[in-house]
């Protein structure tokens, strides 16, 4: 019986929020005060075909997250989330999740992991949804929106080496989805240095030249990662409340 996973990568320090005492996915968001991440957490609950839910963190914030979570959710809510420790690199974070599937549930060939990051609370049941269904269907997605911004290219930082047609380019978002044998496969087979490269899940797919499916975003799907982006979180939040 195939299914499908949520992996919550929180791992991040929140470096790029300045000086703070706590990593960004645990800043309280709206009139309900609820942290980022419990957020986050919320949109997958939502979803019935997503049997569990592991939340990956540093471990020094492992407690704190448990204790988050177990506030925040309730009693069979709690039945389909773990809280585990989660890697240096995102994709230390990642096996960390796949392993500790494994170990207590088990994998088959056909189930799945959608992959988030923790500090994007806004990501859409629909959103959720083509990921599930395209991932089963081509292998693999990346979930991304149409560049807005003209992407200018320059090696030395100083001139313009290239303006590319806009058009070509997307920009990033999560979820990434994947089935987790196959990704764990790819993944052993990449080099030291093609590791070190890897920012993503969808880049190991590409290294091993295997096709990533676009699952369209929303521009709303913001990654909360400085300041200015907690007003735009709030202004959403209260444009959905």
């Amino acid at each position: 019986h195939s299914m499908n996973y949520a992996g919550i990568l929180a791992g991040g320090s929140g470096t790029r929020m300045g000086k703070t005492t706590r990593p960004k996915q645990y800043f309280r968001l709206g009139a309900s005060g609820k942290p980022v991440l419990i957020h986050t957490v919320e949109a997958f609950l939502a979803n019935e075909d997503i049997a569990r839910i592991v939340i990956a963190c540093p471990k020094t914030w492992l407690e704190y997250t448990e204790v988050l979570v177990a506030e925040n959710c309730s009693a069979s809510e709690l039945e389909r989330i773990d809280v585990i420790c989660g890697g240096t690199e995102r994709s230390d974070s990642l096996e960390a999740i796949c392993a500790h599937l494994e170990t207590t549930v088990g994998l088959s060939d056909d189930d799945l992991l959608v992959s988030h990051d923790a500090v994007r609370p806004f990501v859409t049941q629909r959103i959720i949804a083509d990921n599930i269904r395209l991932a089963r269907e081509f292998g693999c997605t990346d979930t991304v929106v149409p560049a807005t911004d003209t992407i200018v290219v320059s090696t030395g930082g100083q001139a313009i080496d290239d303006i590319p047609p806009r058009v070509q380019f997307y920009q990033g978002q999560t979820p990434q989805s994947f089935f987790i044998t196959e990704y764990r496969t790819l993944f052993a087979q990449l080099s030291a240095q093609q590791r070190a490269e890897l920012t993503d899940a969808c880049k190991v797919y590409t290294l091993c030249g295997k096709p990533v499916r676009l699952v369209m975003g929303e521009y709303s799907n913001i990654k909360i990662t400085t300041p200015h982006d907690m007003h735009v979180a709030e202004s959403i939040l209260a444009a959905r409340e």
